[in-house]
């Protein structure tokens, strides 16, 4: 249970992390989150990086075991209950076909702007509009997860991700948590940024 534990930041570490923010220029290589897309995801594109993953204890195919039980009754509670658009949504029945179209031949920057959005809404958003239980939750756009333990050698840097703010923790549950989490400088395979 040991490798799960926080790290202190190597030296390496931290002379790279200082690069990337432009303290301390050691090459020509631009920071990761101002790279071309194609450079960044090259090396998910090598078909050996599924194997690569598997090594590291992380399964992109099914389970043996199958879907739980608990996930399967809340799919199946989702799939049940009916479903509304927003008025103003490119999903609308009389819009959908000519969206898809819009973005056919489109780089990926276009879908994600245009689509991402629709599929995956803003918690910090729907907070704003009232969802009061996502205010524990705080997200982030395209930002390099610098406080994470990479699987492999390239440092995550999602489209969007979201998770839990430290405030929604009790003083309690962030003492055992440390152990995970470490200081916030520290790398973790649990606080990411």
């Amino acid at each position: 249970m040991s490798h799960l534990l926080a790290r202190k930041k190597s030296s390496y570490s931290l002379r790279r992390r200082q690069s990337e923010a432009g303290s301390v220029t050691s090459s020509d290589t631009p920071p990761s989150d101002q790279q071309p897309r194609e450079v960044k995801s090259a090396p998910y594109k090598d078909q050996r990086y599924e194997t690569l993953l598997e090594t590291r204890g992380s399964f992109m195919g099914k389970h043996e075991v199958g879907v739980g039980d608990v996930s399967r009754s809340f799919n199946r509670r989702l799939c049940d209950m009916e479903q509304t658009l927003p008025n103003n949504s490119l999903f609308r029945d009389d819009l959908f076909d000519r969206s898809c179209q819009n973005l056919q031949n489109k780089n990926e920057a276009k879908i994600v702007q245009d689509i991402s959005r629709l599929i995956v809404p803003s918690v910090e958003q729907l907070a704003l509009f009232g969802a009061k239980d996502l205010d524990v939750l705080v997200e982030s756009v395209n930002e390099g997860w610098n406080n994470s333990i990479p699987l492999i050698k390239t440092r995550p840097q999602p489209d969007y991700s979201a998770g839990f703010r430290r405030s929604a923790f009790t003083n309690e549950q962030l003492q055992k948590l440390q152990p995970f989490v470490g200081e916030l400088t520290d790398m973790s395979y649990f606080m990411i940024t």
